[in-house]
């Protein structure tokens, strides 16, 4: 099933279900008005859902309207944790390359991962806004999964099982505050604002034989100021699938239903051109990572961050062409 979240003028919106061409919506206010009650719930929730899902569907729901997706929030307006990963290890290698440092070995079979605020998620068509373009604005496109109870030490393959929703996401980042925050050895903190998420959160059974072993087999598509910058395959190439990114953070703690995890930027490796070269034909999910492969190809980037009203869309279509989680359309702005 399809779930999504509406202005309401509250903190945590209405929850509402959505049908799977994403033409049309249902309140779910008779079983939940809220997605964390679902995810506290599931198993008694979850299967209301379904039966309205399947009358939205069938056009059986007597008071469905057509779905806007201008009107939602992130599907979890807040949640009570965001941990997002470094799951594409091109995207490290290619940073490592760029400055001529190593990736340690570790990085190989222990997953990067960071934690983010949750305390003010933003809407897939809400402005990204940003106090100065000089803190180096940049889109990340990546997949998160949204979480039930998972107790600390599952291993990866009981961790997928607590795959409750799939949804993309935007990770927005301040690239020119980031050297001077990871210098202090405490990690990232104001170089991450508000993320922002894609209109729907979908179940893993929506995406088909797509959804394999934690990872999702589907093109994901990135486009800067109306031009597609990026259609990285966001299967293959994700080095730690995300029952490994759950279990990462279950080995000290238990992990909690509504927990966010994200895959980091989906990044897909060059190919070797006959002059000895390199193409990346699958273009890229983020500014930064393009500029890396500037660095390395001519000595110095000559891509520029985001500036006062660019805009970027993310998205992901299935196998028939139709848009999964539908689109986040945003707008960098500064502030009011």
């Amino acid at each position: 099933m399809k779930l999504a979240t509406y202005k309401d003028g509250s903190r945590d919106g209405q929850l509402v279900v959505v049908s799977r061409d994403l033409g049309s919506a249902h309140y779910a206010t008779g079983i939940a008005s809220r997605l964390q009650q679902v995810l506290d719930d599931w198993g008694f929730m979850s299967p209301q859902l379904q039966d309205l899902y399947d009358s939205v569907n069938a056009g059986r729901a007597r008071h469905a309207f057509p779905f806007d997706p201008t009107q939602c929030m992130a599907p979890l307006p807040r949640a009570y944790q965001w941990a997002d990963g470094s799951a594409y290890l091109n995207h490290v290698e290619l940073v490592r390359k760029a400055r001529n440092a190593e990736v340690p070995e570790s990085f190989y079979t222990d997953p990067l991962m960071y934690q983010g605020g949750s305390d003010d998620f933003i809407g897939p068509t809400d402005p990204v806004v940003v106090a100065s373009e000089a803190f180096g604005i940049d889109f990340e496109a990546e997949i998160a999964v949204v979480t039930a109870d998972v107790k600390m030490g599952a291993s990866a393959e009981q961790a997928l099982d607590g795959i409750r929703l799939v949804m993309l996401v935007n990770d927005v980042s301040l690239r020119n505050l980031i050297p001077a925050e990871l210098a202090k050895g405490f990690g990232f903190f104001q170089s991450k604002p508000a993320t922002a998420f894609s209109p729907v959160a979908v179940t893993p059974d929506e995406l088909g034989d797509a959804w394999i072993g934690g990872r999702v087999h589907l093109t994901l598509q990135s486009t800067w100021n109306g031009r597609k910058v990026g259609l990285c395959d966001a299967g293959d190439e994700m080095t730690f699938h995300f029952g490994q990114l759950i279990a990462h953070i279950a080995k000290t703690r238990n992990v909690r239903a509504g927990s966010i995890v994200g895959s980091g930027t989906v990044s897909n490796k060059g190919v070797e051109k006959k002059d000895g070269g390199m193409d990346w034909p699958k273009g890229y999910s983020c500014i930064a990572e393009k500029r890396c492969i500037e660095t390395i190809q001519d000595g110095q980037p000559s891509t520029e961050f985001m500036k006062y009203g660019d805009t970027i869309r993310i998205e992901m279509k299935g196998k028939d062409g139709q848009s999964v989680f539908g689109a986040i359309e945003q707008e960098v702005v500064a502030p009011h």
